[in-house]
């Protein structure tokens, strides 16, 4: 076969290339049309030259989305940034063993530093804190009331009907300044933070801003050097291991969890040291109490209650109500106009 000169074209050559550029944009055709078919074809498709395959509306589309989701993620961020939780779900400590042992600690310290006295937890307030939470007006408490009770389900499915029992052993603090009592490792740790995050979730679905960024650890605080910041300047700066080294390995006690409550952090506490409590559910299996019953009745006719005013609500807003409403506003007022051109009409006749 004769070698084609410098400048010269072999006809055969060209044919195969023509062909080659015919089959390569049939092929280029097939895969576009088969991308479009994608679940993913709202996407920019792109290939390695930079073709387009995407309408302008979609590009749009995705950038009024994206500037959504941004301005949502703001939103979400000045809430936090805003978020100053004084409400908390409580679990109380009610056994006297535990309560006795805590006292008998604090007393220890306390001989040791009678400055530490003001930083003690007093008797009534000692408890495990569940969830906390941001609750701003009466609206938002009577919300929280509600899931709360909303809880009581979930509590009772992750229990399956046994009493949680939480045993107490040991002391520790976090970074020198919060002295708590160590809840003993075990099976009831598992399903306290289930009972914790049943609670984060139901509170959470209510609208309710609810829960910290630090992973929930269960204590049980007895002392706090924020209680007393001046002493700061007096040089007490954090909680002495010596002062509660006896303590490391004591035995609190146990406690049979029978109650949460939703608590206040701000409002004035009961008589007994306790917090102010808006409402408790009973959990396990205690023996219902009369303050148990009160609650119970309480719920149940406070729901009643919130049922009828949802049904006046909605007949309320309904077209035809509000139609009926105008109209008998409007009679009335011929009416009132009628009596009051009646009455003046009669008192002249009687002159």
């Amino acid at each position: 076969m004769e070698r084609p000169g410098a400048g010269g074209v072999d006809s055969n050559e060209c044919e195969n290339v023509s062909r080659k550029e015919e089959m390569s944009e049939e092929f280029e055709a097939d895969t576009m049309n088969s991308l479009a078919d994608m679940p993913f074809a709202t996407i920019d498709i792109k290939d390695d030259c930079g073709i387009l395959d995407v309408p302008q509306r979609n590009l749009e589309k995705n950038k009024e989305n994206e500037r959504i989701s941004k301005e949502q993620i703001k939103k979400r961020k000045k809430k936090r940034k805003d978020y100053q939780p004084n409400y908390f779900l409580s679990i109380p400590i009610t056994n006297k063993e535990i309560t006795r042992g805590i006292k008998i600690l604090q007393n220890a310290i306390i001989e040791q530093d009678e400055q530490l006295a003001k930083a003690m937890i007093s008797e009534g307030s000692f408890h495990l804190t569940l969830l906390v939470m941001q609750l701003l007006n009466e609206g938002e408490v009577h919300n929280g009331i509600d899931a709360l009770w909303e809880l009581k389900p979930f509590v009772e499915e992750i229990l399956q009907g046994k009493d949680l029992t939480l045993p107490f052993e040991g002391v520790d603090t976090f970074g020198n300044q919060v002295g708590f009592v160590k809840l003993v490792e075990g099976d009831h740790v598992r399903l306290l933070l289930q009972i914790a995050e049943a609670a984060k979730r139901t509170f959470q679905e209510k609208g309710i801003l609810a829960g910290e960024s630090r992973s929930f650890k269960p204590h049980l605080t007895f002392m706090k050097l924020s209680k007393v910041p001046w002493l700061r300047k007096k040089g007490v700066k954090k909680i002495d291991p010596e002062f509660y080294e006896k303590f490391i390995s004591h035995r609190f006690g146990e406690e049979v969890v029978h109650r949460i409550d939703l608590c206040s952090m701000l409002k004035k506490k009961q008589s007994n040291g306790y917090y102010h409590c808006e409402s408790s559910i009973v959990i396990g299996k205690k023996p219902i109490g009369i303050l148990d019953l009160l609650n119970e009745a309480l719920r149940r006719e406070r729901m009643r209650l919130k049922s009828k005013v949802k049904q006046i609500k909605e007949l309320l807003l309904k077209p035809e109500t509000q139609a009926k409403i105008r109209r008998e506003l409007l009679e009335g007022r011929s009416l009132n106009s009628s009596d009051q051109g009646s009455d003046v009409d009669f008192s002249t006749a009687l002159t």
